[in-house]
């Protein structure tokens, strides 16, 4: 399957997963509903790939370790921005990762430009969330949240394709999220009990960790294989405006036209890299 393909399938389950579970956030709160679909997830990979059959050194082990943590804390901090602000504004936001990643990775003015363009775009979307009808508050909390996940997103593309070229792939990703899980299991697996008491809840964060993790980063661990850390940045340009067209027609997030403007500067910064 093309690449292009690929990144259109994950982009459409990921942000149907993360319409489902801005459904309940109410329930847990965003940040458990973040780890309890790294948790879930973990666990499908595990009885899927089975990874403990390979021979594992102790560097694959730490890389893919550290790559689920960097996945984990990416999760959670994504969850905690789109409880308070739109899905398509925190995605484009949390495209500054992927674009710094392509622009230190990339070899000519354009990638160095791009990041420029993003940067633009990025201000304009945080200045008409400040000016918008969403509290201050609100407006902090998730732009601090949604920056945190861009640097997450690039630690996750340089730690994904290490892990992806030393081999362990899929397997490598299994274990990295459930080293994530564990790393932060002290935070939220009070709501334990809870969960695994009440099945109608158990099952919506069972989709959610299918569409939102084990679909996308299978895809990704299978495109990082090919491509370059640059061109897989790039790639990544479908993801924008798939997250609009969610948050639209699941969610009601109708997006502004300064907000479409700044959704085009960020996605143009993508395509400006896409030579490298």
């Amino acid at each position: 399957m093309p690449a292009p393909a690929m990144f259109l399938v994950s982009g459409i389950t990921l942000y149907a997963g993360a319409a489902v579970a801005v459904g309940l956030f109410d329930r847990l709160g965003a940040p458990a509903v973040g780890w309890w679909r790294i948790a879930l997830a973990a666990v499908v990979l595990l009885a899927w790939r089975r990874p403990w059959r390979r021979r594992w050194t102790r560097r694959d082990l730490v890389a893919a370790a550290l790559f689920g943590v960097v996945l984990a804390a990416m999760n959670v901090v994504f969850y905690v921005a789109v409880d308070h602000l739109p899905l398509g504004v925190a995605v484009a936001i949390e495209f500054l990762g992927p674009v710094a990643v392509a622009a230190v990775t990339g070899r000519g003015w354009q990638e160095r430009a791009a990041i420029v363009v993003a940067a633009a775009g990025v201000v304009l979307l945080a200045g008409v969330t400040l000016g918008s009808g969403i509290s201050r508050e609100d407006a902090v909390i998730g732009l601090s949240a949604v920056l945190a996940a861009a640097a997450c997103w690039a630690g996750y593309i340089v730690l994904g394709k290490r892990v992806a070229h030393g081999g362990s792939g899929v397997d490598g990703l299994a274990v990295g999220m459930v080293a994530g899980a564990v790393a932060f299991a002290p935070f939220f697996a009070s709501s334990t009990p809870e969960v695994v008491t009440d099945p109608p809840l158990l099952l919506f964060l069972l989709v959610v960790a299918v569409c939102s993790s084990v679909v996308p980063y299978v895809l990704d661990q299978v495109v990082l294989r090919r491509v370059g850390m640059a061109r897989f940045s790039v790639m990544l340009a479908l993801l924008p405006a798939t997250a609009v067209l969610v948050g639209a027609v699941v969610l009601q997030q109708v997006p502004t036209w300064p907000e479409l403007a700044g959704l085009a500067l960020v996605s143009g910064a993508i395509v400006m890299t896409a030579r490298t």
